[in-house]
């Protein structure tokens, strides 16, 4: 798949070298079919990248309810999107909370 151009579709500048390393990160996330799509319509799964994306990873201290409105926010972006690529997702929550950096390779 190709992350740039997925990601192009929904935000005007992307950071490249944040992309390839959330791609690097997650790459085993994505080579598995049920795990490579976020089902923005499942409460669970909003919750699971609210845990473990937002909070483990990005370390946000909002509440669930504030995190979970911003994930859901990034998904109606891409409503129009039937398949919701996890890195896409993730490059636009990362995105709206300026923490893109993060994933830059070290």
């Amino acid at each position: 798949m190709d992350h740039l151009a997925d990601i192009r579709k929904y935000t005007s500048s992307v950071d490249e070298k944040a992309v390839q390393g959330l791609a690097k990160t997650y790459a085993l996330v994505m080579s598995k079919a049920d795990t490579r799509y976020v089902a923005a319509s499942d409460p669970e799964e909003v919750k699971r990248v609210v845990e473990n994306f937002c909070k483990k990873k990005l370390g946000r201290k909002e509440s669930d309810a504030v995190l979970a409105g911003i994930v859901q926010a990034q998904c109606e972006k891409m409503k129009a999107d039937r398949t919701k690529s996890r890195i896409t997702v993730y490059y636009l929550i990362a995105e709206h909370f300026k923490a893109l950096s993060m994933f830059h390779p070290k």
